[in-house]
């Protein structure tokens, strides 16, 4: 299918210069992006609770626990279903309507949650009822991310496309930040019984009004002009999109993938990980865990700009190269001081934080490695299956290498993921093959 009137090769270096219209449209994305994040994650951080709540009194807190773990883990296990159904239509009807209807569909479950009964009210049906709504958060974030990334791609400027993609990433970032900062506060303010009686309600009722704001948010955003243009021009593809990019796009759809590996590397290992496996293997005390933690997630939220911005100026492999390298070096670096005793734990802990911010370079390359005709659905399925299944096996596999190579696995991890960014890197900066910047 002839793409000409919408895509256009990648220049790595551009004058183009961001407009009004621009950053108001990249701050209503990224802002609807945390809000909807913040619905995503803040389930994890009361993990403990609703074991509690939502599984007989008599089930041991580590079974009541796993069986949470498990119910959380439904949400990233259904995210390939729903990121390919609403890129299908993403693709076909237009991004703007499947980038609303995600946050809606976040935004109504979330709500559900802090209303449902548990389960000395109504017995097995509140576990199952949790599951459901579980399921239905899973459906909105896989199509919420792609279609994000593919939205303010294209409504930016062929030079600004980093930046666009990482002011997005950034904003998701800040929506774990913010059910960190509430789940602190939540814990700090109110005692124990006090938060099962009610008060674990709160955060997910806070969370329902965030989502339906970002929903209203999000009427004051227009079509991307990259999709009208194919309207007018009678470019959208005529077949099912997912069967076009199998058929003609798996260049891109592997590269997706072996990106994605670094991308859940360094979020699940470092950021979300870390905490624990220092308290666990380097007897780190908690307080001090969760303060580095946050100094790492605040790094994180600044430096995935700073990943966009370097796309931006010197292209993407070179982007991905030095992202990649700062982010196997400083793990290796946190995790050897933890072995020799953890002094500089705080210190090394946000400069790890920092690298991660090599996910604002990730989102860069994956938007163009597939025409516009395709690019939701291409993106979408390759972040989407390449995440629920690395999502999925990182901890226990991190478990395993622990008790086979030691303190040091989960920078071993890291690394091997690394090197294989680095090697896409080097693909990227020797390839002849064309990629599409819009």
């Amino acid at each position: 299918m002839n793409s000409n009137a919408a895509t256009s090769t990648v220049s790595d270096a551009s004058s183009n210069q961001l407009g009004r219209q621009d950053l108001k449209t990249l701050l209503l994305s990224a802002l609807g992006g945390a809000l909807e994040y913040y619905d995503f994650v803040i389930f994890v951080f009361f993990t403990k609770t609703l074991g509690q709540l939502f599984f007989p009194k008599d089930m041991p807190d580590w079974v009541a626990q796993l069986q949470v773990y498990g119910i959380f883990a439904a949400g990233y296990l259904v995210r390939p279903i729903g990121g390919i159904i609403m890129a299908h239509f993403g693709d076909r009807t237009g991004r703007k309507r499947m980038f609303t209807l995600s946050v809606f569909m976040m935004a109504l479950p979330t709500l559900a949650i802090g209303f449902l009964p548990v389960y000395a009210q109504v017995g097995v049906l509140a576990p199952i009822l949790l599951l459901l709504l579980r399921v239905v958060q899973g459906i909105a974030i896989g199509g919420e991310v792609p279609g994000a990334w593919t939205f303010v791609a294209e409504h930016s400027p062929p030079g600004r496309v980093g930046f666009a993609c990482a002011s997005l990433s950034s904003g998701l970032t800040v929506g774990i930040l913010i059910g960190s900062l509430i789940a602190a506060w939540i814990n700090k303010q109110f005692e124990a019984q006090v938060v099962l009686a009610y008060a674990w309600r709160i955060p997910f009722l806070i969370g329902g009004v965030f989502g339906f704001f970002a929903v209203y948010l999000r009427r004051w955003l227009s079509e991307t002009p990259v999709f009208v243009a194919m309207r007018e021009n009678k470019q959208l593809v005529r077949e099912l999109p997912l069967k076009q990019v199998l058929r003609h796009h798996l260049h891109g759809v592997v590269l997706c993938m072996l990106v994605t590996w670094l991308l859940t590397a360094t979020i699940v290992v470092v950021i979300l990980m870390t905490p624990t496996l220092v308290q666990q293997k380097f007897h780190i005390a908690a307080p001090r865990a969760f303060l580095g933690n946050s100094l790492a997630a605040f790094a994180l939220c600044v430096s995935t700009l700073g990943g966009g911005l370097l796309v931006d100026w010197l292209g993407r492999g070179r982007a991905l190269a030095i992202g990649s390298l700062g982010a196997l070096l400083s793990t290796y670096a946190l995790y050897i001081d933890l072995v020799q005793g953890g002094e500089n734990f705080l210190v090394l802990y946000t400069l790890a934080g920092a690298f991660v911010g090599v996910v604002g370079v990730i989102p860069a390359v994956m938007v163009a490695a597939f025409p516009p005709e395709v690019r939701y659905s291409g993106l979408s399925f390759s972040y989407n299956v390449a995440y629920a299944i690395l999502g999925a096996t990182t901890p226990p596999l991190i478990g395993y290498l622990a008790v086979r190579l030691g303190g040091m696995a989960p920078a071993h991890y890291v690394m091997a993921s690394a090197v294989v960014s680095l090697l896409v890197a080097v693909y990227l900066m020797t390839t002849k093959r064309t990629f599409y910047e819009r």
